[in-house]
């Protein structure tokens, strides 16, 4: 049991034969409550034998670090790269642009000849070598005959060589010059009007045949175009693919880190539960102090004073085993001396 010593006092008592004065010590005593004693005294034991516990260091893992599947979504982020496909369309989209570049077009010039007196004459020489020319021969076929048969006339009539047959010739001939310009007239009038329309004919046929040259070179630039529009199409379709591979495979690494946060969230609950069971291990025995500590509230454990005082000297020896007859000898003893 734990005690106090509170101070002393002094009373005032004889002893001997002498009459010297004696102060002898008093002082006073606390403690617990005796049956709370032992109890508090064994508890502090324990918390001073904690307090003197070294620190006891975790040692397991504090986090649960990435998971596997993490592991593989970085494997994949890092090893992302611009799509074959897309580089491949980015160069075939600019072999394109070099050979649409490159594909000109410069619209044709469609040119047509006048119709000169050249020309003219070109175009009704043809026409009177063919046409012309037999109708002046026949006219003068025509002539000679008419000639012939006048002058048989003349010969039975007995008038040839005369005047009446100079008047009949002269008048054949007139008759022949005036049908040889009829006929040369309306046959240089319609060789023109032929001319003229074999020349528009031809120009036609010319301007016709430029036409179809032209249509065939825009057919050609613009099938060409088309070509490549198709390709380039083709292109961005590749491109598109590509791009979409990419988008798939950015989704299919997310979806893997999600899945893999969840991994390191389980894990991580484990590490803290091994965590929070080492703790509470090391905590234990702190805890069942404290418990003790708390089954002290509110219980009486006012401590106890007692007052104490030095016994005398005949108290000495009334508690001696020869006390009584020390006091009845000193008493009596020396009264019988006197």
């Amino acid at each position: 049991m734990a005690t106090t010593s509170t101070g002393t006092t002094g009373t005032t008592g004889t002893t001997g034969t002498t009459g010297t004065s004696t102060q002898l010590p008093v002082g006073t005593e606390s403690s617990l409550s005796n049956w709370a004693g032992p109890y508090v005294t064994g508890m502090l034991a324990k918390g001073q034998a904690l307090a003197s516990t070294p620190y006891q260091a975790y040692e397991g893992p504090l986090t649960a670090g990435p998971s596997a599947l993490q592991q593989q979504a970085f494997q994949g982020l890092a090893g992302l790269a611009v799509p074959a496909g897309a580089e491949q369309a980015a160069g075939m989209t600019g072999q394109l642009a070099q050979r649409a570049a490159n594909l000109g077009y410069t619209p044709g010039t469609f040119t047509s000849d006048m119709f000169t007196s050249q020309a003219a004459q070109q175009y009704m020489n043809p026409y009177l070598q063919t046409s012309l020319d037999p109708q002046i021969a026949e006219a003068r076929r025509q002539a000679e005959i008419q000639r012939i048969q006048d002058a048989s006339r003349l010969t039975r009539a007995g008038a040839y060589g005369g005047s009446r047959q100079a008047v009949m010739e002269a008048e054949g001939r007139r008759n022949l010059a005036q049908n040889l310009a009829n006929i040369t007239g309306q046959g240089y009038n319609t060789a023109y009007q032929q001319a003229a329309a074999q020349f528009n004919a031809d120009q036609a046929r010319k301007q016709a045949a430029q036409q179809s040259a032209e249509s065939s070179r825009q057919f050609g630039a613009g099938y060409g175009l088309q070509g490549l529009q198709t390709a380039l199409g083709a292109s961005q379709q590749q491109a598109g693919l590509a791009n979409l591979q990419q988008q798939m495979n950015l989704a299919n690494l997310s979806a893997q880190m999600g899945a893999g946060q969840t991994q390191r969230g389980i894990t991580s609950e484990g590490l803290a539960a091994e965590r929070a069971a080492f703790e509470e291990e090391r905590d234990y025995p702190y805890k069942q102090v404290q418990y003790q500590q708390s089954l002290l509230q509110g219980l009486p454990l006012a401590a106890q004073t007692t007052t104490y005082q030095q016994p005398s000297a005949l108290a000495e020896v009334l508690q001696s085993a020869g006390g009584v007859r020390q006091l009845y000898d000193l008493l009596f003893g020396t009264q019988a001396a006197k």
